[in-house]
């Protein structure tokens, strides 16, 4: 049976491009997926990803768009792999293009798993710079506040509210309300 994986990482994603790529080469019988999920859960824990270790049976074909849609974690992509292996199921990469059955294949896996998570490491240090240099320069960052701490702790004072109340009354979380009440005026 030839099985197709597919993965986006958000809501913003989704996994039609990957879809078509794998379409146009393969006749995909039954197909899993992971949406919203992060390359940086472990693959056990993506509830797709681990239907599919399950279903998978000797002889089995795995096909994904790219090795990165297993996992951005060296060690983590090379343990589906190895489950993969075990169970004498080829996998197929179409981005790399290689058949990751043969010694050639799993040379280039472990050399391009490397270089995933080389890359998310490199991405996460320009992130951490740029979040350093707005910061050094007062830029303000994260999502603008919707609620007027002021207005909360009045509200509340006024009517002798409880925390429960104050936020059924706005809208809003008690530990929101508890972090507006705990602020200086």
């Amino acid at each position: 049976m030839i099985v197709g994986y597919l993965r986006v990482s958000s809501d913003q994603q989704s996994n039609d491009s990957q879809r078509m790529s794998i379409d146009e080469r393969f006749k995909i019988e039954r197909w899993y997926q992971d949406n919203s999920t992060s390359g940086l859960t472990k693959g056990s824990e993506r509830k797709g990803l681990g239907e599919l270790l399950e279903f998978v049976r000797d002889g089995d074909t795995v096909v994904v768009y790219a090795i990165d849609r297993l996992g951005r974690n060296t060690i983590d992509v090379l343990e589906t792999v190895e489950v993969l292996n075990k169970k004498n199921v080829a996998l197929i990469s179409l981005r790399e293009g290689f058949d990751l059955t043969t010694d050639h294949g799993k040379l280039l896996l472990t050399m391009l798993a490397g270089l995933a998570e080389l890359e998310r490491k490199n991405i996460y240090a320009r992130q951490m710079a740029g979040i350093k240099n707005a910061r050094e320069k007062g830029k303000l960052l994260g999502r603008r506040k919707s609620i007027d701490d002021q207005s909360v702790r009045d509200w509340r004072v006024c009517n002798n509210a409880s925390i429960r109340e104050t936020a059924e009354h706005f809208g809003i979380s008690i530990s929101s309300v508890k972090r507006s009440c705990s602020l200086k005026k």
